[in-house]
């Protein structure tokens, strides 16, 4: 592939600090979110993208007295109104940081750099503002609240992969061909396991914050004092069918159904730990270089942390800090996943045929 211009490159050097800008961002904005929720400042704030049809929280006498003859159902709470509405104004940073991200991206298209991912991440930007929305209008429904988390660390999975591709195409690094080895591609389709299981292990953690099921066990390692709590209702704890209507603020679920989803976030990290550890052993003894080793270090930092944050969870029942901590590492532990399959991708590839394998010399030859 020809190498890229330097005014292409320069250009690619200021995309990937703004998009590496908009990853901090994002995790600023997950943690906000966790915030937000566990100070049970969800419906800080009846109505959306405002706040009781204001910009800011009303705060003066006259604009609390208009707010709650709007909303009387909801009378004004300033505690719980700001936490939703710093929330909010970081969301709409975001947004407008990956809107900026976009436009420039389709206006310098003809300098080699990525189009696809920032134009599709406009657009799911988008969608997440939606489900910011329907998880205010819809009352905190689990299954909104679920997916909105799920979004917003989508949303910080593709900036992060924007960021590394912009950073190759800043070193002028195009589609290089990485150098077979036998012995680390065999653990691509592993690394791919082990991202699934984090991404499911994420997802179980949003469907036991939506539900309110941190608190159900609080003690460890056995649950209520029991190893397998009796009376564990997983198909109602696990039932996304709810009905939309009531006000989900605390939790609807039944106590069993909420052990049974605290459980399997249990079991999830249980399964999580074990795999990586295992995969990250074995990948460290075929190690091929040192960055390869320090990616391999930042995944098992990673989970050691989270897995002790969240067993200080339960520990110390719940504290602000260590609970939003524990979100923050969540993203933390899927991004420095993606970030060791990024960097196995560039140092291996695929055997090739025989054909294929000459069409490559040939390109490397006339290159």
């Amino acid at each position: 592939m020809t190498a890229m211009s330097e005014p292409s490159r320069a250009i690619a050097r200021k995309l990937a600090f703004w998009s590496t800008l908009a990853c901090a961002l994002a995790v600023v904005v997950i943690m906000l979110g966790a915030w937000t929720r566990l100070v049970h400042a969800g419906l800080g704030c009846p109505d959306w993208p405002g706040c009781y049809g204001f910009l800011t929280v009303p705060q003066s006498e006259t604009h609390i007295a208009i707010a709650n003859a709007r909303f009387p159902e909801t009378p004004v709470d300033v505690s719980k109104g700001w936490p939703e509405m710093i929330h909010r104004y970081a969301a709409g940073s975001l947004g407008m940081l990956v809107f900026g991200l976009a436009i420039a991206s389709v206006r310098h298209r003809k300098a080699g750099l990525p189009l696809r991912l920032p134009v599709f991440l406009a657009g799911f930007i988008v969608l997440q503002a939606a489900f910011g929305m329907w998880t205010v209008t819809l009352k905190l429904w689990p299954q909104v609240v679920a997916l909105h988390l799920l979004g917003g660390f989508t949303t910080l999975s593709l900036l992060l992969l924007l960021t590394l591709r912009l950073r190759r195409r800043a070193c002028g690094k195009g589609a290089s061909l990485a150098v077979r080895a036998s012995s680390l591609a065999r653990f691509r389709p592993w690394l791919y396991g082990g991202l699934f299981l984090v991404i499911l292990q994420i997802a179980l953690g949003a469907w036991t914050a939506a539900n309110y099921a941190a608190v159900a066990c609080t003690d460890l390692p056995t649950c209520q004092g029991q190893w397998w709590p009796e009376g564990m209702d997983f198909r109602h704890g696990f039932d996304v069918t709810q009905h939309v209507g009531p006000n989900y603020l605390g939790g609807q679920l039944t106590s069993d159904g909420r052990v049974a989803i605290h459980v399997s976030h249990r079991l999830g990290a249980v399964l999580v730990v074990g795999y990586l550890a295992v995969l990250l052993s074995l990948l460290w003894r075929e190690r091929t270089d040192t960055a390869l080793g320090r990616g391999i270090l930042l995944v098992a930092g990673a989970l050691l942390v989270q897995f002790c944050l969240g067993l200080t969870n339960v520990w110390l029942h719940i504290p602000l800090i260590i609970a939003v901590a524990h979100n923050a590492m969540g993203a933390g532990l899927l991004l420095s996943m993606m970030h060791l399959i990024w960097l196995h991708h560039q140092r291996v590839r695929p055997a090739a045929s025989p054909a294929t394998r000459t069409t490559i010399l040939n390109r490397e030859v006339t290159a």
